[in-house]
């Protein structure tokens, strides 16, 4: 079985540092990813938040805040491979366009389709106002455009069983060069809206994707998340965790940080009896140019 590529989700979209402590500036960044690294992960997914005092729940697409965070974590992590978000509503994608072209990441994450993005509370009332994700064909191929010109590999961000086969057919398509790497899918199970987090749905999901692809699973949620953390060892999937996905140890317990995190992901893989890829493994099995 193939080694087990662990990739580390920093920080989120919208936590905010005062209820959650999650990484915000440069250094704090460089300095989780470290203890990521450290524990195993050979690559950072960076998501961006604006830097002024009080504005750091906020996201950033600005490619000055992009270089400064993407060259600290270079220099904090030698060798580690840069995975940057791209996620935006709406049609303008001018800002993680203009990251992407800055920074040259390895890897991007390509929302490969749309989504009602919606989370209901306790009490029958919406927790935000319902909203759409939206990824139509046309946007995910301005991105492919701006990452092959960019030498990034797409990763195809999947939320539902059906944006999983859509990718299939943006490989049949052609939409994926060549030259961009092998393909993977990346399934994330947790979004209220979304595929649950769930053992036994995971278990079919390979039989959609196409030949010589790769997978990982982005798993949401708190303790609970663990036991499908294994099964994605086991399936012979790739691993991710971080501060982004959940605050949770599997005994239940507040993580003190994403090296805690990526130190029980580890974990995992060991269990399944699988190696943990250094970041020049990573980057042979996914078909880097870097």
């Amino acid at each position: 079985m193939d080694k087990a590529i662990l990739t580390c989700a920093l920080t989120g979209v919208l936590t905010n540092p005062k209820q959650h402590p999650v990484p915000v500036t440069p250094a704090q960044m460089a300095a989780e990813a470290r203890d990521a690294f450290n524990a195993g992960a050979s690559i950072m997914h960076v998501h961006l938040r604006m830097q002024e005092d009080g504005l750091g729940h906020m996201p950033s697409w600005d490619p000055d805040v992009a270089q400064t965070v993407v060259d600290a974590i270079r220099q904090a992590c030698p060798g580690v491979i840069i995975n940057l978000t791209t996620g935006v509503v709406g049609k303008d994608i001018s800002g993680p366009l203009n990251c992407i072209r800055r920074v040259k990441p390895e890897i991007a994450a390509c929302n490969a389709g749309s989504l009602n993005y919606l989370k209901i509370k306790e009490d029958g009332n919406w927790a935000w106002p319902p909203m759409v994700f939206d990824n139509p064909v046309s946007k995910v191929q301005q991105f492919l455009d701006v990452m092959h010109e960019c030498g990034t590999h797409p990763e195809f961000e999947c939320f539902d069983v059906g944006i999983v086969r859509s990718v299939t057919m943006y490989l049949k398509a052609g939409m994926l060069k060549p030259d961009m790497g092998r393909a993977e899918y990346n399934l994330v199970m947790g979004v209220a809206s979304g595929m649950p987090c769930d053992a036994a749905l995971l278990a079919l999901l390979p039989q959609w994707m196409a030949p010589n692809s790769i997978w990982q699973a982005t798993l949401i949620g708190r303790a609970e998340i663990w036991p499908v953390h294994q099964k994605t060892a086991e399936l012979g999937g790739m691993l991710r965790t971080g501060l982004e996905d959940t605050f949770y140890l599997p005994d239940g317990t507040r993580a003190s940080g994403n090296g805690a995190l990526i130190t029980q992901l580890a974990a995992c893989a060991q269990r399944a009896g699988r190696a943990i890829a250094s970041p020049a493994e990573a980057r042979q099995m996914l078909g880097l140019h870097h």
